[in-house]
């Protein structure tokens, strides 16, 4: 029984830009599952966008991975 290989790819996003799309897109043809980690930022003095806007923004640009 083979276990399936998983992808962990952590980030702020903000915004989600084409390379992390195209990254995410090469990522999920080499591996079984990809998992895109929103960070919430913190460590940033402040974010363009909101922690749920940025996290709606991913998981709708990377659905079709």
């Amino acid at each position: 029984m083979s276990h399936p290989v998983i992808a962990v790819y952590p980030g702020t996003f903000d915004p989600m830009t084409l390379g992390h799309i195209d990254l995410v897109r090469r990522v999920s043809q080499l591996f079984d599952k990809i998992i895109v980690v929103v960070a919430s930022g913190h460590h940033k003095k402040q974010t363009l966008f909101t922690l749920d806007e940025r996290m709606d923004m991913v998981r709708e640009l990377v659905k079709p991975y």
